[in-house]
């Protein structure tokens, strides 16, 4: 049992908690919920000892063991499955001794070692966090390759690994599914509701939460408020009480009556789709957690282009991917005004490609791409994060895409993506994660796009603004493209899924929980092939020849020689990459600065955007030059 009893916490002038109160029980799964900046993530440093309160009381279990999911992104040179198994420090320990023991030919100690691995399960170790690796989404190959080789997000999910690795009575997880793909998020909320012990979760996944806690715990008011159920009895139960405010639920049947507009206009395809019902669904229970939302700063919207073609874009009989690899064979597509896709697949499968073809950022290897004069492209992606200008604040990137219009009217616009005040005048560098998606979401829906492509655009965004996007989407009138692994957003944003698979882009006749058992499905297949791999090898080896070995080795280093220009082409592409970025910095350190702006340097700020212009560009062709190589790598190794 965990109790916080009268406990309070203040961080520099910030007062986080207040004479709180909280129980916790053994074997609970608790989501940790409220508002950015609530004290989520000091309650955690409160439970692992980082900080301490205040005033009041804190108690914990004695030898309590707890597991953290680690933020920070390592650079080691050691391999994947060795990262992972470093999650465990008790198995380290014991093998480290094994080794000593060994060394001193201390037999009787070694005996005693080993039994003891054995107790710990330490023999299956290694198995255990090859199955973890796999949930996760890497592949076979990645298993030996170094931490440092991955990219930040997928170093990220080597954190999650080893902490789930870690044997431990109460697991604290942050935003374990941010960065992970539908499939994987499915494969740890599966894993998580078997865990025995305690856990702790900060998710702003809402599906995700109710399918694995069993309380949820909201910061709020400075007040630890304890719920019983998954994240949508909580918001039943907060909207009962908040429903007494008859004004503030007033304010909120504006948006309801948006939903049902969309329902009215969707339920005549309700015997043709099972989102349909689940859409409807939805609304019936609109009402009753209306009021949960009422003090949400969000309310958006994507005002799609007054002018409209149909079809808005084709693809015929399109090869997708790279020069010298398709990806997608054969897709053809056509989009037209009110339709709403959700794009469905294994990670890896091709579901980036195609929206990156879509938006026109990747051509065609063969096939046909049209596109109407009418065309108006809205594209969110998590590197177009990194491509804000980090010294330029939110009115100045929304100004710079339209000069003519007022500083009052783009800050009214702003203040329904959360930026009132002065807040709209601050450097985008001093932003969090979910502010720069709040900048960009809100730089996509100023320019009134007809096609609008997201791909995973929740990463960051605490649960008010997804509610916001969820309803923000649902009245857009133009043709949605989402991926996403938030199927609460999913569910109830698109008419229809895509399957991007084998190759592949069909349609896919089911819902999520049908996708979810397809899934199933393939991973069985997949353990099928495994297995017959598995039985054939020991015959085949026995009939092959002695020349015949020789000549598979041969062909194994020529293979393996093949790989080495690719890798001394992407260290030549980081290396630019790397160049690209530090002049950017410089030129954005020009722009910063106030006097640049003033008329007497009106020829000097036209050169220094322009030359800001064309290193984005530059590094943006690099870097797609980037990926395309380290592609072709990884589909040498796997040859390999």
């Amino acid at each position: 049992m965990i109790q916080f009893q009268q406990v309070s916490l203040q961080r520099g002038h910030n007062l986080l908690l207040e004479q709180a109160d909280l129980t916790l029980h053994s074997g609970w799964k608790i989501g940790l919920v409220g508002a950015n900046g609530a004290g989520k993530s000091s309650v955690f440093k409160l439970i692992m000892g980082e900080l301490h309160c205040d005033n009041g009381d804190l108690d914990l279990p004695g030898g309590l063991r707890i597991s953290h999911m680690a933020q920070e992104v390592p650079t080691s040179e050691r391999t994947a499955l060795d990262y992972v198994l470093d999650g465990d420090h008790q198995l380290r320990q014991i093998q480290q001794q094994i080794s000593d023991a060994e060394a001193a030919h201390d037999m009787h100690r070694l005996g005693e070692l080993h039994a003891e691995l054995d107790s710990h399960n330490g023999y299956s170790a290694e198995s255990r966090a090859a199955q973890l690796l796999a949930g996760l989404g890497f592949s076979h190959q990645d298993i030996s390759r170094s931490v440092k080789e991955f990219s930040g997000g997928w170093r990220i999910r080597l954190n999650l690994a080893q902490a789930l690795m870690c044997p431990s009575d109460l697991l604290l997880l942050d935003e374990p599914t941010n960065h992970l793909d539908l499939d994987a998020t499915i494969w740890l909320e599966q894993w998580l509701r078997q865990y025995p012990g305690m856990l702790i979760l900060i998710s702003h996944d809402r599906d995700f939460l109710d399918n694995v806690v069993s309380h949820i715990t909201h910061v709020e008011h400075k007040k630890l408020n304890l719920y019983k159920g998954g994240y949508s009895a909580f918001e039943l139960q907060r909207a009962d009480r908040l429903a007494q405010q008859q004004a503030a639920f007033e304010k909120q049947q504006q948006r309801i009556g948006e939903i049902e507009d969309f329902v009215r206009r969707f339920r005549a395809k309700a015997t043709k789709a099972k989102q349909a019902q689940s859409r409807i669904k939805e609304l019936e229970r609109m009402e009753k957690i209306a009021p949960a939302h009422v003090d949400s700063p969000f309310s958006f919207h994507f005002r799609a282009s007054d002018k409209m073609s149909s079809p808005l874009l084709t693809l015929y009989q399109a090869d997708c991917g790279y020069t010298d690899k398709a990806i997608l064979n054969k897709t053809s597509l056509t989009l037209v005004p009110g339709m709403r896709i959700g794009l469905l697949g294994p990670n890896g499968a091709g579901k980036s490609t195609l929206v990156k073809t879509l938006v026109g950022d990747l051509g065609l290897c063969s096939g046909d791409r049209h596109e109407s004069e009418n065309l108006q492209i809205g594209y969110f992606a998590q590197h177009q994060l990194e491509a804000l200008d980090m010294a330029a604040s939110p009115l100045l990137h929304i100004k710079r895409i339209s000069p003519k219009a007022s500083e009052q009217e783009i800050r009214d616009f702003l203040g329904s993506f959360g930026f009132f005040g002065d807040r709209a005048l601050e450097p985008v560098e001093n932003f969090s994660g979910g502010e720069k998606a709040r900048v960009a979401l809100s730089m996509i829906a100023w320019q009134k796009p007809n096609l609008l492509l997201m791909d995973e655009p929740t990463n960051h965004l605490d649960l008010e603004v997804r509610h916001a996007l969820t309803l923000a989407l649902q009245t857009f009138e133009g043709v949605l493209i989402l991926v996403s692994h938030d199927r609460h957003l999913l569910r109830n944003t698109v008419d229809e899924f895509l399957l991007v698979a084998n190759g592949e882009v069909s349609e896919f006749k089911g819902d999520l929980d049908d996708y979810q058992n397809w899934l199933l499905e393939q991973k069985r297949e997949a353990q099928r092939a495994e297995a017959e791999a598995f039985a054939k090898p020991t015959e085949d080896k026995k009939s092959l020849s002695a020349a015949e070995r020789k000549e598979q080795k041969r062909l194994a280093a020529e293979r393996r020689n093949q790989l080495r220009p690719l890798k001394k082409k992407l260290e030549k592409l980081e290396a630019a990459m790397e160049t690209f970025h530090e002049k950017l910095s410089e030129v954005e350190e020009t722009l910063s600065d106030a006097s640049i702006y003033e008329e007497a340097n009106k020829e000097q700020l036209k050169a220094v955007l322009q030359q800001q212009a064309e290193l984005k560009q530059q590094a943006e062709q690099t870097e797609e030059e980037w990926m395309e190589q380290q592609e072709a790598l990884e589909a040498l190794e796997a040859e390999l």
